[in-house]
């Protein structure tokens, strides 16, 4: 794995992870390499489900199509959603997905900062989009969640925790 992405991961396992009650009800949007599984695995976590369009998420399919795929309104405490609001504007569906108090986790690059990031995938250091980022939004600019805690992370990338 790129020395950039192994760093972050280790960042966003104390930023986000560890904030993460035991007994939450969690669910991760484009799993990935399945590190969040991992951790929540290791740390006895039960109530964790991944949906991503690739095998081997938990549930294969398009979030925005949640109600089609088993998923229940307000039917989750944490939703997390590392490097995808970049690809998919699925706001609206994670919101209606939260309890009410729940809370999305989300990373993103900073829009401005986009073609540094591309820059440092060609070299090796950073790991390599899946897809096109036709989506890139700064956080603040977000208006549907009550609360935000944004912060800038490495001068490249935004980490927010997002309230409804």
């Amino acid at each position: 794995m790129p020395i950039i992405s192994t760093y972050s991961q280790k960042r966003k396992t104390e930023y986000f992870l560890k904030k993460i009650p035991v007994t939450a009800k969690i669910l991760e949007i484009g799993p990935g390499s399945g590190w969040v599984k991992d951790y929540f695995t290791k740390n006895d976590y039960t109530d964790y489900l991944g949906i991503d369009i690739f095998q081997p998420a938990d549930i294969v399919g398009d979030i925005r199509n949640w109600n089609k795929l088993g998923l229940n309104k307000e039917s989750f405490d944490v939703i997390i959603a590392f490097e995808v609001i970049e690809h998919v504007d699925c706001l609206k569906e994670c919101h209606e997905l939260l309890v009410p108090g729940g809370r999305l986790m989300l990373t993103s690059p900073l829009p401005h900062m986009d073609p540094l990031m591309k820059a440092l995938e060609l070299v090796g250091l950073n790991q390599k989009r899946t897809s096109p980022h036709n989506n890139l939004i700064y956080f603040k600019d977000i208006e549907i969640f009550a609360h935000k805690e944004i912060i800038i992370a490495g001068f490249m990338s935004q980490w927010g925790i997002l309230t409804k």
